[in-house]
């Protein structure tokens, strides 16, 4: 939460990421708040007065999208997604969409742009690497042809998509060094120069209300607590460590110092790709790989150097502690993942920066709090994959955890010297080339560009979840395409004749976010209190294939109802 406080000028006041959970929460509380009308929010926008317009707009979404979510996540009689798999001679081929009305809203409000780089990805994945994989590679074990396709993508294909973010992410930071440093700069100069008055710039003037961020000295300062906690965690879990107090200091050192370091630039990346693509669909585990081969590698040369990995165990404590510093660089990529949305949501409907930091940072602790407790008990009445905390207990109740498996693979092929390292190095050099190709575009002052971690994400995303932020930004395109032809056809300026659509658009969106969410969240409690998976499930397993071609069709009228929705207040324009 500390490391998003000088990224916020950066990336949520001067960035036009689209941040859709967080503009989808902005628009809930415009309608929703109470004399508005007339009022410009920080980002310049001004209130309709028509809140009663645009509470029918979400309740309309939100009611549309939590009924196709309980349908669906509740009930079964719609599929969740529809896959057609495409032999050509050895190559196998993919074609698919889930059926998600939140990443529809997702999609519409991220845009054409990232809409085809993420398709650009899907492509290059399930048009490309893995048909060129499945023909290649042998299949020793007679896996069925889906079955052998999907353990490519997950075990070698994915590795490409976390090379590319990875790159794409580095490049993102570098190309965001300078706002930040002056965001930084703004913020030390607004409370330095005024002496110590809240809310005056260096000039003396009032800094406005939407501008104060929390102090950098209480930022500094608790920055430099959590750095404090973090020596002691990490030297009490190498308490133990056959090595002398020297070795241990160093370990402990340098796992911190990574966590610290990585963990600012992990914070950045992931809010960038928040305000991408979204918190749902933001691939943090992506964030997670490369994070567990960096510090792998640090780990693995330091522990070499101070002799850790000649004691007995040495190398089983040496994965260990690269998987717990990685622990640390994921908590800060989705506290990060979410905050940013937050701050973006307060900026949009006017909230003072550092209260909001405040509310945030409680919200911090009292997760700390209460989500160990509750993992441990998950823990220990289930256990994990590969996991179990009992002799005798039962593997097919265990709860999956598949990115934490493949992390900690990752991990000990590295400390092992059995890690495959050339899908993440294609990964690289690929990122590397659509970067070359962006820059080419931009510098040729064209409006086609090429968002290359949205194109690592369409290559890293299950093509389930890609797939249907395409769709929802193709029909973002479709109506502005639409209205642009309406506009022309009568003769009228495209921009006041397109705001009450592009404002119902917004609202239709952050409805249907709002709706699937809920229901997500009233099924993940029903399924906890039962213990069973699908305890709302009117049909069995063989209506499947049934559920999958009947949501497949509703989805498709939702979409078009979305899109004539969009573009009803038009036609008596």
């Amino acid at each position: 939460m500390l490391f998003t406080i000088p990224l916020r000028r950066a990336m949520v006041v001067d960035s036009d990421l689209p941040y859709p959970e967080g503009v989808a929460a902005a628009e809930i509380l415009r309608v929703g708040s109470e004399g508005d009308e007339g009022k410009t929010s920080p980002s310049g926008k001004t209130a309709t007065g028509n809140e009663a317009s645009g509470v029918r707009e979400i309740a309309f979404g939100g009611i549309v999208s939590a009924l196709f979510a309980f349908a669906t996540a509740g009930l079964k009689i719609l599929g969740e997604s529809i896959t057609a798999w495409i032999p050509a001679g050895a190559a196998v081929f993919r074609l698919t969409t889930g059926f998600s009305l939140a990443l529809i809203g997702a999609g519409y409000l991220i845009g054409i742009v990232s809409g085809l780089a993420i398709l650009l990805g899907f492509v290059l994945t399930w048009g490309i690497a893995v048909p060129v994989l499945t023909a290649i590679t042998p299949n020793p074990d007679g896996l069925a042809m889906t079955a052998f396709a999907d353990g490519l993508w997950q075990h070698k294909v994915r590795f490409i998509g976390a090379g590319v973010i990875g790159v794409a992410a580095i490049w993102t930071l570098i190309t965001l060094a300078k706002p930040m440093v002056d965001g930084v700069k703004t913020s030390f100069t607004a409370l330095g120069k005024a002496r110590g008055a809240r809310g005056k710039a260096g000039n003396g003037q009032a800094l406005g209300r939407t501008e104060q961020d929390l102090s950098p000295y209480w930022v500094i300062g608790l920055t430099l607590l959590c750095v404090a906690v973090w020596v002691v965690t990490f030297g009490v879990f190498l308490a133990d460590a056959p090595l002398s107090f020297g070795g241990i200091a160093t370990l402990v050192i340098c796992s911190v110092v990574f966590a610290v370091v990585f963990g600012f630039l992990v914070a950045a990346a992931c809010g960038y790709m928040a305000g991408l693509v979204g918190s749902s669909a933001s691939p943090i585990s992506g964030i997670g790989i490369v994070a567990v081969v960096l510090v792998s590698l640090l780990i693995l040369s330091v522990s070499q150097a101070s002799g850790l990995l000649d004691t007995a165990g040495g190398s089983k404590l040496a994965i260990a502690l690269a998987l717990f510093t990685t622990a640390a660089v994921i908590a800060i990529a989705t506290i990060s993942n979410d905050n940013l949305q937050d701050l973006k949501t307060g900026w949009l409907v006017g909230a003072t920066p550092w209260r909001q930091q405040v509310a945030l940072l409680v919200g911090c602790v009292v997760g700390a709090a209460v989500i160990p407790p509750v993992l441990n008990l998950l823990y220990n009445a289930y256990g994990f994959t590969d996991a179990l905390p009992r002799a005798g207990m039962d593997p097919s109740q265990a709860l999956s955890a598949p990115q934490a498996i493949l992390m900690t693979a990752i991990a000990k092929g590295i400390f092992t010297h059995r890690l495959d390292w050339s899908m993440l190095g294609i990964g690289a050099v690929l990122g590397l080339a659509l970067i070359a190709i962006d820059a080419a575009l931009a510098k040729r002052g064209g409006v086609a560009r090429v968002p290359v971690i949205a194109v690592g994400i369409g290559i890293y995303l299950p093509p389930t979840i890609g797939s249907v932020l395409v769709i929802g930004a193709v029909l973002g395109w479709i109506s502005q395409r639409v209205l642009k032809a309406r506009a022309k056809a009568q003769g009228k300026d495209f921009g006041p004749y397109a705001e009450a659509a592009e404002r119902r658009g917004v609202l239709l969106a952050s409805g249907l976010i709002v709706g699937e969410s809920l229901v997500g969240v009233a099924m993940a409690m029903v399924v906890g209190f039962t213990g069973s998976d699908a305890p709302l499930a009117i049909v069995g397993s063989g209506f499947a294939p049934t559920s999958e071609w009947l949501a497949l069709l509703v989805f498709a009228g939702i979409c078009v109802v979305i899109v004539r929705r969009v573009l009803s207040p038009t036609r008596s324009a």
